[in-house]
């Protein structure tokens, strides 16, 4: 299906089986977007979780203040601020991620955890 290659909100809210496959690598996806999330903190939550984040956390600042004032250089910023592993952070344990959560608490107290069967 043409929009399994740009998953959105549809495929995380109603194909579990398209999400399971994302986060396990087994889709073809080409990226993961959140356009549909309501603001900047939900994209982030959704992101993190999925394991769709790179971004470490010192790096959500103005970029002179990452930098320390000192000239931009693309590396420096790229090395200073990518990680070349997802920056997972479990929240929710019914919603779709990169790794169980099964400690975490349920968003929706009527939902099954998402790795339960």
């Amino acid at each position: 299906v043409e929009t399994d290659y740009f998953p959105c909100g549809w495929q995380y809210f109603r194909r579990k089986d398209f999400m399971k496959s994302l986060v396990k690598g087994e889709s073809n996806a080409y990226i993961y977007h959140a356009s549909w999330a309501v603001n900047k903190d939900d994209k982030l939550v959704y992101l993190k979780q999925l394991g769709e984040w790179y971004v470490r956390d010192q790096c959500h600042k103005p970029v002179d203040e990452i930098m320390g004032g000192e000239a931009v250089d693309s590396g420096a910023l790229a090395s200073e601020c990518c990680s070349a592993e997802p920056l997972i952070t479990c929240y929710y344990s019914d919603w779709p991620s990169k790794i169980p959560c099964t400690d975490s608490p349920r968003n929706n107290p009527d939902q099954n955890d998402f790795w339960a069967d």
